[in-house]
């Protein structure tokens, strides 16, 4: 079968990650309620803006509890009922060691990154925002390299109140009290 990436399968059929744990580990996917979701290898660009992001907050973690991973890092996000979601993010920061195992993020992280390419920006902005809202993610980041800015979503009241940050702002991570990241660090060539 031929399929774009980030086109969502065809079949009716709606997988689980007991199916999803099956597939090689040779392509990448995400299966968001059940459907898969191929991924695309992200760009130079891309890695840059991510190593920047783990470097940053990873030197700010250092000694604290909270951890912070990189795709691709399996996020269950509804592991405790019907397992149909598995998510890759750019990057998650998970506080509370029982939301891990050998195997990765177990229900909602605290905060998850989100950097845009071409072939994702729909699902990052739409489906995932949705999932991420409904699985209780306190904070949620989508990363726009085009116009080096960042949309910060924060949960509050079960809604996500939304701040935008341009290259020359430093923004606050709320979930890491003290944490805020200078933009320009991260939006460097």
């Amino acid at each position: 079968m031929s399929m774009e990436i980030g086109e969502a399968l065809p079949e009716y059929k709606r997988f689980t990650y007991s199916d999803y744990s099956t597939w090689s580990d040779d392509e990448r996917w995400e299966l968001i309620d059940g459907v898969p979701y191929a991924m695309s290898a992200p760009s130079r660009r891309h890695q840059e803006i991510l190593s920047q992001f783990i470097r940053v907050i990873g030197n700010y973690l250092v000694g604290k509890p909270c951890k912070v991973y990189a795709a691709p890092f399996d996020v269950r996000l509804n592991a405790d009922t019907h397992d149909d979601t598995v998510v890759q993010p750019d990057i998650v920061v998970i506080c509370d060691k029982a939301k891990t195992d050998d195997k990765g993020g177990l229900g909602a992280p605290d905060m998850v990154v989100e950097i845009l390419s071409p072939s994702s920006a729909m699902r990052d902005r739409v489906l995932k925002f949705r999932r991420y809202l409904n699985a209780g993610v306190r904070e949620y980041w989508i990363v726009e390299p085009d116009s080096e800015s960042v949309s910060v979503h924060l949960l509050k009241d079960r809604e996500y109140v939304t701040h935008v940050y341009g290259k020359g702002d430093t923004a606050p991570v709320q979930v890491l009290e003290g944490c805020a990241i200078e933009l320009k660090e991260v939006f460097v060539e």
